[in-house]
């Protein structure tokens, strides 16, 4: 160890740059094996993943960064000529505390490359349609070996989007599939990133606008008034086609009174009375009209009860009511008014 200790440079030299993990992980090596291993013992599995994956790759650490991130250690570390951590040294640490298949999975993590587990990340984190339209043209065997490779929860989206009779295959290869060979898996990885990962990631232009859209319905109106002003000079026909997928609080007049009723129902609570407050009188006495005798006079008491209230309170509460309609006709449960370039044909 002091041998390789003089040949191999110090791969950190400022402990303010070093992550938490990465901190945790020269404190282990500082406790020793018994003592690191009594310790890790008390951690959760995906803390010991990160411990293991930041010690797998520090290398010589000089004794220096080492007392700045252990000062209790200082005497211990002044004399002692740095650290070592290892792939090794973590994995028998492991060995000393953990079942051998438990060991195993948690080293088969920590070797996959940092740009590996990025593609993979990403991948899973793409929409299932889109998965399930890629491994589409994809070969039986590579479907399985990308699929052996997505968390269990995204992988039971997207095989039923395969098709029963595709679907059937891809698991069958999916049981009875062995190690991909390193190479060909790098290969996979190369290709995701270079044909789905990375294009997935770019935004189409009504993606853009939708979530333009999303993000003007929860801004002030005062000041989304005063932007449109500016936006009708500088952007007009986009600005035009945001307003299109916009659906604010003062569209849920447009809704029917089955569908308005609906949403009403759904929030429940003291929402409706708040919202009720920053509202013009023709709104207040549009949603009175869709409830029963019963339920209107307790919201005309229940309003005249409330006494002031804050704006930020009241654009919460017709946020909240906006979002509960999107919600419900997600779930088809109603309608939401069209635009006017989306109209329905006979």
């Amino acid at each position: 160890m002091a041998r390789q200790a003089k040949t191999l440079p110090p791969r950190r030299t400022d402990a303010k740059k070093l992550s938490g993990s990465e901190k945790a992980a020269i404190l282990f090596l500082c406790l020793g094996e018994e003592r690191g291993s009594e310790l890790m013992k008390q951690l959760s599995v995906r803390e010991i993943e990160k411990i293991t994956r930041a010690m797998s790759v520090l290398g010589l650490i000089s004794a220096k960064v080492a007392q700045d991130v252990v000062a209790q250690f200082v005497h211990d570390l002044a004399s002692g000529g740095g650290l070592v951590g290892s792939v090794s040294v973590a994995e028998k640490m492991l060995h000393s505390f953990l079942p051998a298949n438990e060991v195993a999975a948690i080293m088969n993590k920590t070797r996959v490359p940092i740009e590996a587990r990025l593609v993979w990340d990403r991948f899973s984190a793409m929409n299932e349609n889109l998965i399930a339209n890629y491994l589409k043209s994809e070969h039986a065997q590579t479907a399985a070996a990308i699929l052996s490779k997505v968390p269990p929860e995204i992988c039971a989206k997207v095989l039923p989007l395969l098709g029963e009779e595709r679907m059937q295959e891809v698991i069958e290869r999916m049981i009875s599939l062995e190690a991909v060979p390193f190479h060909m898996m790098r290969q996979i990885e190369e290709t995701l990133q270079n044909e789905i990962v990375t294009a997935g990631s770019q935004p189409s232009a009504p993606d853009v606008q939708q979530r333009m859209a999303d993000l003007f319905n929860r801004l002030d109106r005062d000041l989304f008034s005063r932007l449109s002003e500016k936006l009708e000079e500088t952007v007009p026909e986009t600005l035009a086609k945001i307003k299109q997928k916009m659906f604010t609080f003062d569209d849920l007049m447009k809704l029917d009174q089955q569908s308005l009723a609906q949403v009403i129902r759904a929030v429940g609570g003291n929402t409706l009375p708040m919202a009720l407050r920053g509202s013009t009188k023709e709104m207040r006495e549009h949603f009175l009209s869709v409830l029963p005798s019963r339920s209107r006079d307790m919201l005309v008491e229940e309003m005249a009860s409330m006494g002031p209230v804050r704006g930020s309170e009241v654009r919460t509460a017709q946020t909240l009511m906006v979002e509960t309609a999107k919600e419900l006709a997600e779930n088809e449960v109603i309608m939401l008014p069209i635009s006017d370039d989306d109209q329905l044909i006979e």
